[in-house]
């Protein structure tokens, strides 16, 4: 049986994020991937001009005909701007019984372009969140979810994925990329488990789309049959690796993209 993901997030003009860095992935492991567009950006390495959103019934079809044809999975979900949005997605995740679910709960892009309405935060922690089988915010992320300060070290890191699972996520895997040190440390926290999943920094301005990869790559390893825990040291790893051959490209003039097929070129 081929493995099939979804990604329900936006688009990327520029390539380096969004679906266009979701459907990279997907191929990259492994995995067949479809999509469900939420929002069309006008974006490249140095940031966002414009956003145009997909209209929630549009949405709502675009997963219709996905969910009833294709054998899905794993689904990811990224960028959602609108409180409509917010609720069809899950009104779609319900109604086509999806439980292998990675919210990325993006809300700003690398370039610092707001891409989350504020009012439409409080209905992705009421709707969405507990819906999903992990969410994976970053630093900056996890402290908005929490209207908290930004977590300092990995004892606040895990603090604040013990909250977000109070406030009823299932699981938390909270990225530490915006942290300082040699380490670059992502942590797991699960209802029996707790995970460390490190890896040497690379200093390097190419981080575009990293939080979208990483997130993508946990659903293809839940699309492949992975456990959780599995599925996230393998994203580590593949994210890891991307973002140590970035320099081999050269894209834009701003935050470049990982190298998503690093393996092949």
């Amino acid at each position: 049986m081929t493995p099939i993901a979804v990604t329900i997030a936006g688009s990327d003009s520029g390539g380096g994020a969004g679906i266009q860095a979701d459907l990279k992935t997907f191929s990259a492991l492994g995995v067949y991937g479809a999509s469900v567009i939420t929002a069309l950006t006008a974006q490249n390495t140095k940031g966002v001009t414009g956003i145009h959103d997909v209209p929630p019934g549009f949405i709502a079809a675009q997963m219709d005909a996905v969910f009833s044809d294709l054998d899905v999975r794993a689904v990811k979900i990224g960028m959602l701007s609108q409180p409509a949005v917010i609720e069809a997605v899950a009104a779609g995740l319900e109604r086509w019984r999806q439980t292998r679910v990675v919210l990325d709960p993006v809300m700003v892009a690398t370039s610092g372009d707001r891409l989350l309405n504020p009012d439409a935060i409080a209905v992705l922690k009421r709707v969405l969140i507990p819906r999903a089988l992990v969410i994976t915010p970053n630093l900056p992320e996890a402290a908005a979810l929490l209207d908290a300060p930004i977590a300092r070290d990995e004892d606040e890191m895990r603090a604040q994925a013990v909250r977000l699972m109070e406030q009823g996520a299932r699981a938390v895997l909270i990225k530490g990329g915006h942290a300082q040190g040699n380490e670059s440390v992502d942590i797991l926290l699960a209802p029996a488990s707790f995970t460390r999943l490190a890896s040497a920094r690379v200093a390097t301005r190419n981080t575009h789309g990293t939080g979208c990869t990483l997130s993508s790559a946990i659903a293809a390893g839940l699309a492949k049959g992975l456990d959780l825990i599995a599925a996230a040291r393998e994203a580590k790893a593949y994210v890891s690796a991307a973002i140590a051959a970035s320099q081999r490209l050269t894209i834009g003039a701003g935050n470049g993209p990982v190298h998503h097929f690093h393996v092949w070129w």
